[in-house]
């Protein structure tokens, strides 16, 4: 009997449902931590802190920040739904769903890193922050009425303390 049951429950399918937790975890402690901001606000200006250069064009202040929130947690939500379905297919072969356990797994490192970004950039006294990261670029939305360069300089600090990419793919916009 215990043969069997190995051979049903291998460890390649522990580590996947290990992973999937993992994933589903850090998607929800995203949802919990980001669902207090369903507020609205009028419309203000914004500026881009790429490199020392402004970009100016107009966001709803709050009601941006609960919308964004919404949205990429409707599209993570989306993309761990897919991942799931993939992973309990019949027809997806043990190396793909190795592959997809190793894409879980990032997805999930991704989000924690987006998260610890966030909460740092908070902790520095902004009431709310966003960041879009991957492999290539990191973007934060921070809610300021005026980020000096001294600020910027101190996210991008923080940024690349967490990941690892250059400088000058990193996007700091402003939204008040």
């Amino acid at each position: 009997m215990k043969l069997k049951l190995n051979a049903i429950i291998s460890k390649k399918h522990i580590l996947l449902a290990f992973l999937v937790l993992t994933l589903s975890v850090a998607v929800f402690l995203n949802w919990s931590y980001n669902d207090d901001v369903l507020k609205t606000s009028s419309n203000e200006e914004d500026k881009n802190f790429g490199d020392a250069q402004f970009v100016d064009s107009s966001y709803e202040g709050e009601a941006f920040f609960a919308e964004a929130k919404q949205t990429r947690q409707k599209s993570r939500d989306e993309a761990v739904m897919t991942l799931q379905q993939l992973i309990e297919s019949k027809e997806v072969s043990a190396e793909q769903k190795s592959e997809l356990a190793l894409k879980t797994a990032d997805m999930a490192d991704k989000i924690e890193k987006e998260g610890k970004i966030e909460n740092l950039i908070k902790a520095k006294g902004y009431e709310e922050c966003m960041v879009y990261y991957d492999d290539e670029r990191v973007d934060v939305i921070v809610r300021t009425s005026g980020l000096e360069s001294e600020d910027a300089a101190k996210m991008k600090d923080i940024i690349l303390k967490e990941v690892s990419i250059p400088s000058e793919n990193i996007a700091i916009i402003e939204v008040n």
